[in-house]
């Protein structure tokens, strides 16, 4: 009896990154007996939900640094058009505070760009067929590295409107508050970050992943 070919979506923003891993999937023997069949790709976020949807596949091959929608938000949204589908990241990104929102949304399988492919090839089968595996490299990171701080996520928003350079004034006029609840919103973040100037801000919430690498700031 023919085991079930199984086919895939690849989500990543550089496109020889993609040929590479189709190359890689649809041969035969290498991950599958028949090969993995790649019925579409993206090169954004929005791109990848939308495939997610048209084609409901069995694996979504995802980077999570891409733009117009990171990663955390296409597995969440790819989860919740296609409950079936196995959402398996591959970054060069190792910051704990993404690797943690990525672990604790649900993936399927982790792992690191900067890795021998060996491992990618070996556990993906059995991914597809119901198991997890997140790479020991991401599991050193969660062990060795204090989580990053909680934000709120009143914190967060004023977070991204410090980053895109909006002063106290146009973020209260933003979201309907005083300039006061600001100011102690923009004093929290930088307690509980440990900085003392937006360089440093911008600087702690790359390392701790809490903003996405590829924005423009």
């Amino acid at each position: 009896m023919n085991e079930q070919k199984y086919n895939a979506i690849i989500a990543d923003d550089h496109a020889i990154v993609r040929a590479g891993l189709k190359d890689a999937l649809e041969k035969p023997g290498l991950i599958e007996p028949d090969g993995i069949r790649v019925v579409a790709e993206a090169g954004d976020g929005l791109s990848a939900i939308a495939e997610v949807r048209r084609h409901r596949p069995a694996l979504l091959l995802l980077d999570v640094s891409m733009p117009m929608a990171g990663g955390v938000e296409v597995l969440v949204e790819a989860r919740r058009w296609s409950k079936d589908t196995r959402v398996v990241v591959l970054t060069g990104i190792s910051a704990v505070g993404l690797v943690s929102d990525l672990v604790e949304a649900g993936v399927d399988g982790l792992f690191s760009k900067a890795s021998d492919n060996t491992e990618f090839y070996e556990k993906l089968p059995g991914i597809l067929r119901g198991q997890r595996h997140i790479s020991e490299y991401f599991l050193q990171i969660l062990q060795e590295t204090p989580k990053p701080p909680v934000l709120t996520d009143r914190e967060r928003q004023t977070l991204n409107m410090i980053l895109a350079g909006r002063s106290n004034k146009e973020i209260a006029e933003g979201f309907g508050i005083s300039i006061k609840t600001v100011d102690k919103h923009r004093t929290s973040l930088m307690q509980k970050l440990k900085v003392h100037s937006v360089p440093q801000l911008i600087a702690r919430a790359l390392k701790e992943g809490l903003i996405d690498p590829s924005r423009e700031l």
